[in-house]
């Protein structure tokens, strides 16, 4: 490596590291909050990006794992009676997941208790704006 790359890569590293410690102290938060209403983090992660009914594999682009992972929390949540299955409107092999009375409920909860001492709540709402402009640019979509 050469001499002018190397404060590069140091400056690269930084921010890997700052970024993975954020992305730890969101897991643990998400995590604590999680316990308090007797979900795990996968369950309280699902229910907080069920915005509106999806299909199996957009909740699993949401929640960035696989989507046989999804369909093992998913199955959790319908055992419990906060999401249910239901025909999608226009494609007969897909099913849209839709949240229950109750899981609406509880996401409402979840939400709430997600936003008291979040990490990212030290930032103003101006700050986590720019926060969010330079991770999608620095994120590459394929």
């Amino acid at each position: 490596m050469t001499r002018s790359r190397i404060p590069a890569a140091v400056a690269e590293r930084e921010v890997c590291g700052l970024v993975n410690g954020l992305a730890q102290q969101i897991a643990d938060h998400v995590r604590e909050r999680a316990v308090t209403l007797g979900l795990t983090a996968p369950q309280a992660t699902a229910l907080r990006e069920m915005t509106g009914p999806m299909t199996m594999r957009e909740l699993a682009e949401r929640m960035s794992c696989e989507p046989s992972n999804a369909t093992f929390v998913v199955d959790k949540l319908e055992k419990q009676g906060l999401v249910e299955r239901h025909a999608h409107p226009t494609d007969r092999r897909a099913r849209h997941l839709v949240l229950t009375g109750s899981g609406t409920e509880l996401r409402e909860r979840l939400l709430r208790l997600l936003a008291q001492d979040s990490p990212l709540g030290r930032l103003s709402q101006k700050q986590q704006r720019a926060l969010q402009e330079l991770l999608e640019q620095a994120i590459v979509h394929p």
